[in-house]
């Protein structure tokens, strides 16, 4: 009983700890990206070059089935997209991408909102001219 005890105790020991790295308590991983293999992001950037037209916003999304979540993605403090997800289970994976224009650049915002258009989290990435 005490190894039981012992083992329960780990176990949420590390669950909460590795909760406390997400960036938030519902998104586990929120990351841009050059493409999405399989469900997964490929190529994890923070900044690209406007030689390069398309990126990709890839979040983890935890315990929100039956919510959904949108991507709203913002340039020079204007909307330029908003992508909606309904959430189907515990874990979710979701992405949307943004064409862009070699003449958009700067800081580029992507955030994620609930239902009730909270943001849940928000992430920057900068489109540069390519030199």
């Amino acid at each position: 009983m005490k190894k039981l005890i012992t083992l329960i105790f780990s176990l949420l020991i590390t669950f909460n700890v590795l909760a406390n790295d997400w960036p938030h308590q519902n998104i586990s991983k929120a990351v841009f990206a050059l493409d999405i293999k399989d469900r997964a992001p490929i190529n994890i950037i923070e900044e690209l070059d406007n030689s390069l037209g398309k990126i990709y916003f890839f979040t983890n999304i935890r315990n929100l089935q039956g919510h959904s979540v949108t991507h709203r993605w913002i340039y020079d403090n204007k909307v330029m997209a908003d992508v909606v997800f309904d959430v189907g289970g515990p874990r979710w994976r979701v992405w949307s991408s943004k064409n862009l224009w070699p003449t958009w650049l700067g800081e580029w915002k992507v955030e994620v909102l609930s239902t009730d258009s909270e943001v849940l989290y928000k992430k920057e990435f900068n489109y540069i001219s390519k030199q």
